[in-house]
């Protein structure tokens, strides 16, 4: 049975490219080159077909106020004015973007201008742009639109008038105090402003202000070069650990900084802490997958809620801790929806108000996200429970915890240590431990754990059983237990005597028979290391093939990302030889593959040594190779060629060979002129090592010379 597909639902055509985007997308859904294949098909097509494109594009970059104000003038583009509305409650307080901000005020200014509420609505808009976005430092024409907009309104009575003059008055006297580029243009405005108003009192509104426009005006120049070379369009995506993002991140915290400092030298707390967020509110927008910054933001937040607390300014001390609340609310509702960091600052932040059902909430709702894993928030989950709740609290986290089939063995250890610490009761820990050991004894790193707990205690007997049943009960393999026997060997050379050392040793040989077969000596390290001191040098471990399985065990666990520290290493560390030999890469040079090359150009066959330094400002400054298309010299032919040629000695010869005649004299005008103006001179230079003066003056003025024939008459 055949079905017809209706036309309307036909597969449409989808570009080649458009494809290879998506694809791309599919495997970094933040590549933004294939994005940018997306978005221009989107602009081509209508927005009931784009819609979907610049959905996908918002939700994927929801700070970028770059893509919001694409879709956004799609939609007004197709005049769909009910979406752009509901488009800009989505976006405009989140994003602080200039760019969008002014697309928000163009947009009611050209839709709102017939309805008889138009001015108190376009007030409204201006006032709010300035409030939020008024102190970006390329705001200096939303505050020119303002002005003039108010210049416009139409104004009948003295009484309106002087309310129109107080209007602009008050936008001119606020922005000439706020640093930003224009900020000279602005005040030469206000001041021709207040002159055409009243000369005398003029003079006195000026000078009044002028204190505050210099520290503006010094600040915006300040400003200025900070924010020099920041990428602010740039759509936030996650840490790419590039020199370049590197350097991004620098000169985003050095602007930020720069307004901790208190550049406009003003004691008012509010708006120092109001400037600060506001550059940060910038940062996030290129950096919002950085969980470093929502932090630094929230922390300074609530640094000056304390301080503002000092002072006694209880409602703004209350305004800007609730915002810290909201920046944290914010990190982990949008961009950093699993960082576990943020999830922990914010509970620490919420059990440090004393909101400890907000607390719970925050850990329950990072629970709740299924494909984490969870171990790492049940043990900070029953840390906090057990301080704000007490030890029973902490025990009903812990039940929780081992009736989730994600959670791993650490929550055990750390239920375990929580009751032995603080409820001081050895046998519910041990209860904790031997319950852990049943699930997870297949695991090293619990049983060395519980190893550490019963040598803490001091308990020879316990601790030497548990290492006898953990070795002999089979649920261990035999590459787990190597630190076990590593350490169960330690324990006997510290409290055992010289038989049950030997009789350990025997067994962890025969364990290991295949492995150290010939290197019975390597095990013999074992029982004279301590700590990181060892009874041979590193060649001679070397040679009997000693391997620390401890060190090594540890050593894997150390992440690549973290710096080593700046402390110079070990003499004796230093010096060890790598174990394998190493190239000098300082003396390697890039290979570059030709096709057909001559031979003896590289020593990697079909490889290319490298342009001398000098060479390549050479061939920087000749045209290109694509320039010359002919015709192409046979160089060793023309060569040879000269090699074989015999050059006459004088003209005379010169013209018999060439023409086949003697050189003749002619007569032309007045007299004789030669046919050559290199009569009778040879055509190799004379002296090749005479200077340039002597060669010019060995050459002989033409006969007929108008310029030297004028100049002899006027001597005459």
């Amino acid at each position: 049975m055949s079905t017809e597909t209706p036309p309307d639902q036909a597969a449409e055509y989808i570009p080649e490219k458009v494809k290879k985007a998506e694809k791309k997308l599919e495997e970094n859904p933040y590549d933004l080159d294939a994005w940018s294949i997306l978005i221009r098909e989107a602009q081509n097509q209508p927005i009931d077909k784009a819609r979907k494109t610049y959905e996908r594009l918002v939700a994927q970059f929801p700070s970028s106020g770059r893509f919001w104000k694409l879709y956004i003038e799609a939609e007004i583009k197709a005049k769909n004015y009910d979406k752009v509305e509901k488009l800009f409650q989505r976006c405009l307080m989140k994003v602080l973007h200039i760019d969008l901000w002014k697309c928000y005020l163009s947009y009611v200014r050209e839709t709102k201008g017939k309805l008889p509420s138009y001015k108190e609505k376009m007030a409204q808009a201006y006032d709010f742009a300035l409030d939020k976005i008024g102190m970006e430092i390329m705001s200096y024409q939303i505050w020119v639109d303002y002005i003039n907009f108010l210049k416009g309104v139409e104004a009948v009575g003295s009484y309106a008038e002087n309310q129109r003059i107080t209007a602009v008055r008050r936008v001119y006297q606020r922005g000439c105090v706020n640093p930003m580029i224009n900020i000279e243009q602005l005040w030469r405005d206000y001041s021709k402003y207040e002159e055409g108003i009243n000369v005398h009192l003029a003079k006195k509104m000026i000078e009044d202000r002028s204190r505050d426009y210099m520290n503006a005006r010094r600040v915006a120049k300040e400003y200025e070069t900070v924010m020099k070379g920041l990428d602010r369009n740039a759509p936030s995506v996650p840490p790419q650990n590039s020199p370049q993002e590197a350097q991004q991140v620098e000169m985003w915290k050095k602007y930020i900084q720069w307004e901790k400092s208190n550049p406009l030298r003003t004691e008012d707390q509010t708006l120092i802490t109001k400037r600060v967020m506001f550059a940060y509110e910038q940062c996030l927008l290129v950096l919002g997958h950085h969980p470093d910054i929502w932090y630094e933001a929230a922390q300074y937040l609530e640094q000056s809620s304390k301080l503002l607390a000092e002072k006694g300014d209880m409602n703004n001390a209350k305004l800007f801790s609730d915002e810290a609340a909201n920046i944290y609310e914010r990190a982990i509702g949008t961009l950093l929806k699993k960082n576990m960091l943020l999830y922990f600052s914010f509970a620490d932040y919420e059990e440090s108000r004393m909101k400890h059902e907000k607390v719970h909430s925050i850990y329950n709702r990072l629970l709740a996200i299924e494909d984490i894993d969870p171990t790492l928030v049940y043990i900070q989950y029953m840390k906090f429970a057990r301080r704000a709740e007490g030890i029973k609290s902490g025990r009903s986290i812990f039940k929780k915890a081992r009736e989730d089939p994600r959670t791993r063995h650490h929550v055990y250890v750390t239920a375990a240590l929580m009751e032995y610490y603080c409820s001081k009761d050895k046998s519910v820990a041990f209860k904790i431990f031997e319950l852990g050991l049943k699930k997870y004894g297949d695991i090293p790193e619990y049983i060395l754990a519980y190893i550490d707990y019963l040598s803490h205690l001091n308990e020879d007997n316990n601790t030497r059983v548990l290492f006898e049943r953990v070795l002999t009960s089979g649920s261990l393999s035999p590459e787990k237990s190597g630190e076990i026997w590593a350490r169960f060997l330690a324990f006997e050379s510290n409290i055992g005597d010289l038989a049950s050392i030997l009789k350990v040793e025997r067994r962890r040989f025969m364990a290991f028979k295949d492995e150290y077969e010939g290197k019975e000596t390597a095990l013999l390290v074992d029982r004279y290391k301590f700590m990181d001191l060892y009874p041979c040098s590193p060649s001679e471990l070397k040679a009997l093939g000693y391997k620390d399985v401890s060190r090594a065990k540890y050593a894997s666990l150390i992440p690549e990302a973290v710096v080593a520290p700046s402390t110079p290493a070990l003499k004796d560390e230093a010096d060890r030889k790598p174990e394998y030999p190493k190239p000098d890469t300082c003396q390697m040079i890039p290979f570059q593959p030709r096709h057909l090359a001559p031979p003896g150009l590289h020593p990697v066959p079909g490889g290319v040594f490298p342009v001398p330094p000098a060479a390549v400002v050479l061939m920087k400054l000749l045209p290109p190779p694509s320039c010359f298309t002919g015709p192409f010299v046979q160089v060793d032919e023309m060569m040879e060629a000269l090699r074989r040629c015999v050059l006459p000695d004088t003209v005379d010869a010169a013209v018999e060979l060439i023409t086949g005649k003697q050189l003749e004299m002619s007569s032309e005008g007045n007299g004789p002129v030669e046919n050559h103006s290199v009569a009778n001179k040879s055509l190799k230079r004379p002296n090749a090592d005479s200077d340039e003066e002597e060669d010019k003056g060995s050459i002989a003025p033409p006969i007929h010379d108008i310029y030297r024939a004028r100049q002899q008459k006027r001597i005459r």
